[in-house]
């Protein structure tokens, strides 16, 4: 079985290698959507408190 047969998988490859790729962005997304939202909540608490300080 050469590399090209395998990528092709039975001519099914695009539809594979897509649902990969799906499946790829999603679990990226849910690793880094909360980081940028504990971020975001972080900087709006020291913003909240520092106006509270004053």
């Amino acid at each position: 079985m050469s590399l090209q047969e395998f990528l092709a998988m039975g001519g099914y490859g695009f539809y594979v290698w897509t649902s990969y790729g799906i499946c790829l962005v999603v679990l990226l997304a849910n690793v880094v959507i909360p980081i940028i939202q504990r971020k975001n909540f972080l900087r709006q608490q020291a913003l909240k408190q520092k106006r509270q300080d004053l």
